[in-house]
């Protein structure tokens, strides 16, 4: 008799792109089959060539292990030997049990922050939230309720570096950072420490009414949608590759507070599904866009 799968779950998740060319499916797929694995999901894309580069392939594959009799790293080094060198391959085996653990940035409004942690207190989002910072004291009480250590950190502009790394230091081992309306621009040094792993949200549907009080210059051209814009930071402010965008239609009989109300919903609903497929590894960041396969 065989002995039990040395694996922690039995779903995993496969996560691969490498320049485009025949055949790849019938590696991937055939070496998968011969250790026992059944695809239960999966959505690929091939990009479109830019002058001078080769189309590139994207794959995201959700795989039942059950009948597979060997672990999971086991099952990688076959995988990486096999398939993915020949093929010059990126790629990575994970059980998709796991929860990644997300630090979460505030300032003063609480309804992103707050949809997150309610979202995850229920399993609506496949995240843990060990800490949230901020550089105002007044969200406390909100987060220790969901029993979430809470770390205020304020910050001047002659303090900005020194915040930045306690900011860092609290927010500890972690896969992710979320900026839930935290008013503060990050730099560079900050960032290039979660390389395509801070996300943000942008209280308007970018482009359109960037910077300051968006709903102040939405509300005074009369515009008849507004929405927000979800995408992971960089150090140009508002520029990084958009994850997901959603917008809301308003008339001229919605209030200003109407165009707040109506706003804060779309940025909280487009954050949620932004950190959800993040954490379901169902993101590539290739060429400044997001790919995002279902």
């Amino acid at each position: 008799m065989t002995g039990m799968p040395d694996h922690p779950s039995a779903l995993w998740r496969l996560l691969a792109h490498c320049r485009d060319r025949p055949g790849i499916n019938a590696s991937v797929f055939s070496y998968l089959a011969r250790r026992g694995a059944n695809i239960v999901q999966a959505d690929q894309h091939v990009t479109e060539a830019a002058p001078g580069e080769d189309p590139r392939y994207f794959l995201r594959a959700e795989i039942d292990a059950s009948a597979i009799d060997a672990s999971l790293d086991e099952v990688a080094g076959g995988f990486g030997e096999e398939v993915a060198a020949p093929l010059g391959m990126e790629w990575r085996l994970l059980d998709a049990a796991r929860k990644p653990r997300v630090g979460v940035l505030v300032s003063r409004s609480e309804h992103c922050l707050l949809e997150l942690l309610w979202r995850s207190s229920r399993g609506y989002l496949p995240i843990e939230i060990p800490v949230v910072v901020s550089n105002h004291d007044l969200l406390r009480e909100q987060v220790e309720a969901f029993g979430i250590r809470y770390e205020h950190l304020p910050v001047t502009p002659d303090t900005r570096a020194e915040q930045e790394q306690a900011v860092h230091e609290a927010l500890g081992e972690i896969e992710l950072v979320v900026l839930a309306r935290y008013m503060q621009v990050l730099s560079r040094d900050f960032l290039d420490r979660y390389p395509s792993r801070v996300i943000n949200i942008h209280h308007s549907f970018l482009p359109a009414f960037p910077g300051a009080a968006p709903y102040r210059q939405a509300f005074d051209r009369g515009v008849k949608i507004i929405g927000a814009t979800a995408h992971y930071a960089t150090e140009e402010l508002d520029e990084g590759p958009i994850i997901e965008q959603d917008v809301a239609r308003v008339t001229h009989r919605d209030f200003f507070s109407d165009l707040v109300r109506i706003g804060r919903e779309v940025e909280r609903s487009v954050l949620a599904r932004a950190v959800r497929w993040h954490a379901e590894d169902r993101l590539f960041v290739h060429g400044g866009r997001v790919i995002v396969l279902r």
